[in-house]
């Protein structure tokens, strides 16, 4: 026989699912509370935690969730590229540590090789530009200290071809050059090293080369490695149109394609207001040709193109694949990563904001009963959670003792600390971006955190805690940990009841009279119905009668009488047994 089919919409309560399925709510609640949720009848659960559910119950049944018509999504989905697709500009991210000359580089390219000899485009609003090179043109990213690279990581960095890092000849590698190539492996981008300030007298290129080959597996083709390097001097101009074209190099070899008669889409890079221009919003296109006049939605915004200009603000007609450009005409400012795409109409474009609106909101109001959350709930059973962070500290002495230390803090393998990152010296960007994509907590030992930094991190709800006590930092630690460990299901006898008598039995209510066998009895609690040793159902005691006056609590060998919420189709007779009984989530701590 082929599984029943259930097709719900956004979300079914414990109860509607318990009819549908023709269970008892008790059978429902309890698989959810044997994985640590506390759910009630009235309980809204979405379409894969009805699917988890009914799996862990053996049943032969599938959740299918109602498909919205008339309304697309822009959730980012993989574009697959067809046979008709062009060869796109590549985009290049460059790099490095904050006084390794990064922007005198960037400079140097956009002096010699803008179109129409025009510099100043790193200042531009986008902070991305684009650079010709044997008529072949590059799109370049200003990062780290850009929301715009950050905003193509959270999407695996798949528009992100290139990463170029910027390392001083005359300083070698630096914590914020460890930072740019775990960023850029962590976008699964190529990478090119560009060793900068040869020009300078204790310039040793060969020691930054080491260095990389050493320390952090970055071998140079010339030592038969694969790693391309190439030495440059943003303030002579020696070994850049070598590296542009190394950056097409690479660009050929990974055969970069896209489609231009599709409907445009892309990311949103930047967003911001202008008195008199109204939301001026920077993007980025992937595919497709945008254009003005075109409606476009951006997460819960949308807005009709009024202009389109490219990083030097000139307008332009159309804007193809790999191509930053501001646009304005957006009614609300989209969010900093959010993908963009070309709606048909204004009215479908309404009824896609109201969608994404109302989705984003029904995911804030049922976080705590997701399927994701309940199959890590469930996963917790077997597998140890990963407690993830970022450690910064004044020197390296003290950096060591950090590390060691957190790396002691025991969990009985349910918790893992995982330390993704390290360095001395102040809390950078580079630690909130990685932050903000792995859900990290940032600590601080003897560091400072700059304004602009704290700023970031409030934009990007990371949460950064600096500490100059080494067991503050510890205990804080330990108490992140223990929050992550999965709570305990504990119930509390409370007493006993046999029913004496069955007065009155509605659809969901019932009022019995008994004498307590044991314990006490008291409003408000659950119980167990049970007809010798199975057992029937639960029931919740909404109060209780002595003397036909209520009573806060009635007492071992007293009668009583009481009024009961119970289940659909839950008869009792006399001579039943109630069990009464708290049920709560107990938090677990680290000792």
């Amino acid at each position: 026989m082929a599984e029943k089919v259930i097709v719900i919409a956004n979300s079914i309560t414990v109860g509607e699912l318990a009819d549908t399925l023709n269970l008892p709510v008790t059978t429902l609640v309890g698989e959810l509370f044997k994985n640590g949720i506390a759910a009630t009848i009235n309980q809204r659960i979405d379409a894969e935690t009805a699917q988890i559910i009914v799996e862990e119950l053996g049943l032969d049944v599938a959740i299918e969730q109602k498909q919205t018509t008339g309304v697309a999504s822009t959730a980012r989905v993989s574009h697959q590229v067809t046979e008709n697709a062009v060869v796109r500009p590549p985009i290049v991210a460059v790099m490095g540590h904050v006084d390794h000359g990064k922007t005198s580089l960037l400079d140097a390219i956009l002096d010699t090789k803008t179109a129409e000899g025009e510099a100043g485009g790193i200042t531009q609003h986008i902070s991305a530009y684009q650079t010709e090179k044997n008529q072949r043109t590059m799109t370049l990213l200003d990062t780290p200290g850009h929301e715009a690279f950050a905003a193509l990581r959270q999407h695996g960095a798949s528009l992100t071809d290139v990463v170029i890092i910027v390392v001083a000849a005359d300083d070698g590698v630096k914590p914020q050059t460890i930072e740019a190539i775990r960023f850029a492996r962590s976008a699964n981008a190529k990478m090119i090293v560009a060793i900068n300030k040869i020009d300078k007298d204790t310039a040793n290129a060969q020691l930054v080369k080491t260095q990389l080959a050493t320390e952090y597996d970055m071998n140079p083709e010339e030592w038969g490695g694969d790693t391309i390097m190439i030495e440059v001097s943003a303030k002579t101009g020696q070994g850049i149109d070598k590296l542009l074209d190394m950056v097409l190099l690479v660009a050929d070899l990974e055969d970069l394609r896209a489609d231009i008669d599709v409907p445009a889409e892309g990311l949103v890079i930047e967003a911001h207001m202008e008195q008199g221009r109204g939301s001026v919003v920077g993007l980025l296109v992937e595919h497709g040709e945008l254009r003005p006049g075109q409606l476009l939605v951006a997460g819960t915004s949308y807005g009709k193109v009024r202009t389109l200009s490219n990083f030097l603000a000139k307008p332009l007609k159309v804007a193809g694949p790999s191509t930053p450009v501001t646009v304005t005409g957006f009614k609300e400012l989209p969010k900093f990563g959010d993908t963009f795409i070309v709606a048909p109409s204004e009215k479908q474009a309404r009824q896609m904001v109201e969608a994404a609106r109302a989705e984003r909101e029904r995911e804030a109001a049922q976080s705590n009963v997701t399927g994701a959350d309940l199959l890590k709930m469930m996963s917790q059973k077997h597998e140890s959670q990963e407690f993830k962070v970022i450690v910064k500290a004044d020197v390296q002495g003290s950096l060591t003792s950090v590390i060691d230390s957190l790396k002691l803090v025991e969990t009985g393998g349910e918790v893992t600390l995982r330390i993704i990152g390290s360095g001395v010296g102040n809390i950078s960007e580079n630690d909130i971006r990685l932050a903000s994509d792995e859900k990290t907590i940032v600590y601080g030992f003897n560091v400072d955190l700059p304004p602009a930094v704290k700023r970031l991190a409030a934009r990007d709800k990371v949460q950064v805690r600096i500490f100059n006590v080494i067991y503050q930092l510890l205990d804080d630690a330990r108490q992140s940990m223990s929050n992550l460990l999965a709570p305990e299901v504990v119930e509390t006898e409370i007493g006993s009841l046999t029913i004496k008598g069955v007065f009155r039995t509605l659809k969901d209510a019932a009022i019995v009279g008994g004498e307590v066998t044991s314990g006490k009895v008291v409003a408000d609690v659950m119980a167990r119905v049970k007809r010798g040793d199975e057992q029937l159902g639960e029931v919740e005691v909404t109060s209780v009668q002595r003397q036909q006056q209520e009573a806060k609590e009635v007492f071992e060998g007293e009668l009583c009488g009481l009024n009961l919420r119970t289940e659909k189709k839950l008869v009792m007779n006399e001579g039943d047994t109630l069990e009464f009984f708290t049920r709560k989530l107990v938090e677990r701590s680290i000792g």
